[in-house]
């Protein structure tokens, strides 16, 4: 059994679907099984942490999302070791690596899970992947709206990467021997700039976009919905660093899965249906 936290995220659904695939019994935790919309073949449990034991039972494989576990990630591990877990695959992130601003609020977050993974006791393996693809939806209410799409930092340039070949990755490394102690650096393929992005989503949909920069410090909430208050002003800082830089990019889906890592221009006819609404 494999248990999966953040089951209805983007990565977590994906892998989901992949391990059913697969034939793998999978348990997916969600704080809302009613509404999750998972395969039938899967496991479907509410994610009550208070009964964090019971959770893992059978299993002896996790995926961890650490926006799922939070503050209890600590605790959730050990309930997995009591209850037979023996090997943890962790979604931490990109920003982790030499050089980096160890203060960064996401670096925080990531850098404290991968500890608390090494202090566990388990086996593990961390997928640190750079800039998601699917971060290009916070634009989808203004292209729903019109075809004027307004963000900051036009230049800056990334190597975007497909959620799926993320979950691709998470799957090898779950159901394959030899990923353990592992760190997975997963970039997309190519680099592209938040202008290509939104010509590549134009070409998706069937419409002429036009991406128009707003300087940062008039970004906010409109333009990051999604992003916590005091995530904001790291990531207008981390975005300004990208621009005219080459980003890092890596060969390790391909490496890992035999099949190379997906382009934006895919990512966009993908999700082409959630920038039209439909």
């Amino acid at each position: 059994m494999i248990v999966v936290t953040g089951a209805t995220g983007n990565v977590g659904r994906a892998l989901v679907e992949r391990l059913v695939t697969a034939g793998r019994p999978v348990r997916a935790l969600t704080r809302d099984p009613e509404r999750a919309g998972l395969p039938q073949r899967a496991e479907v449990v509410a994610f009550a942490p208070e009964e964090s034991v019971a959770l893992f039972e059978g299993a002896s494989k996790l995926f961890l999302y650490v926006q799922a576990a939070g503050e209890r990630t600590a605790a959730l591990l050990e309930a997995a070791r009591t209850a037979g877990v023996r090997h943890v695959v962790l979604l931490s992130s990109g920003i982790i690596q030499e050089g980096a601003d160890e203060t960064h609020p996401i670096h925080v977050m990531h850098a404290t899970a991968e500890r608390q993974i090494r202090d566990s006791g388990l086996e593990w393996t961390f997928l640190r992947p750079n800039a998601f693809a699917v971060n290009a939806l916070q634009w989808a209410p203004q292209i729903r709206g019109g075809d004027t799409v307004h963000g900051v930092f036009a230049g800056m340039l990334t190597a975007p990467i497909h959620e799926d070949d993320i979950a691709a990755v998470a799957e090898r490394a779950l159901l394959d021997d030899g990923h353990e102690g592992a760190v997975h650096r997963l970039t997309g393929p190519e680099a592209t700039t938040n202008t290509d992005q939104i010509a590549a989503i134009g070409r998706a949909v069937g419409r002429e976009l036009t991406f128009v920069e707003v300087p940062p410090e008039e970004a906010g909430p409109k333009l990051f919905p999604h992003a916590p208050p005091e995530f904001v002003q790291p990531l207008l800082k981390s975005f300004a660093a990208t621009v005219g830089v080459p980003p890092e990019i890596t060969a390790t889906v391909e490496k890992v899965t035999g099949t190379p890592a997906r382009t934006f221009e895919r990512w966009a006819q993908d999700h082409a249906d959630d920038f039209r609404g439909v």
